[in-house]
């Protein structure tokens, strides 16, 4: 099977062709779950910002709620706090033109509590290369969570 010349795709199967968005999306990721442990207000998302076009900014969750980034961050803030450890294990991501789609497996810890869930969170760059929207979409079983045994 052809796989399209315009995608950069990475996963198990295939071995990673990044592109400089996939690697700007990759180091947002990994700079998110850097921060989680020792988030306790939204300015400490700072770092991220260097990713993101702020003013212009747009996150689409899966409810459809709209966030701009003050809103994305106070909603990030009070689920960190409630987050011990959050990992993630790509499964497959795609760039083209200004558009990344990256389909992960994500692992909330809370306690003895883990929740797993895959996404699919679209990144759409501005022409500068930052973030200016995530649209989020989520896949989980009926009862998301487990506890250790």
């Amino acid at each position: 099977m052809d796989r399209p010349r315009d995608a950069t795709v990475s996963s198990a199967a295939y071995p990673p062709r990044d592109g400089p968005l996939t690697r700007k999306v990759r180091d947002y990721v990994k700079t998110m779950e850097a921060l989680v442990p020792s988030v306790t207000s939204s300015t400490d998302w700072e770092p991220l910002a260097e990713f993101v076009a702020v003013d212009d900014f747009e996150r689409v969750g899966t409810f459809l709620e709209v966030q701009n980034w003050q809103q994305y961050t106070e909603m990030l803030t009070h689920w960190a706090k409630a987050t011990t450890r959050f990992e993630t294990t790509v499964q497959r991501i795609s760039e083209t033109a200004r558009l990344v789609y990256f389909e992960i497996e994500e692992r909330h810890y809370r306690g003895a509590s883990t929740n797993v869930v895959n996404s699919m969170t679209v990144f759409d760059f501005d022409e500068a290369g930052k973030i200016r929207r995530l649209s989020v979409y989520l896949q989980q079983p009926r009862w998301a969570s487990t506890s250790e045994q």
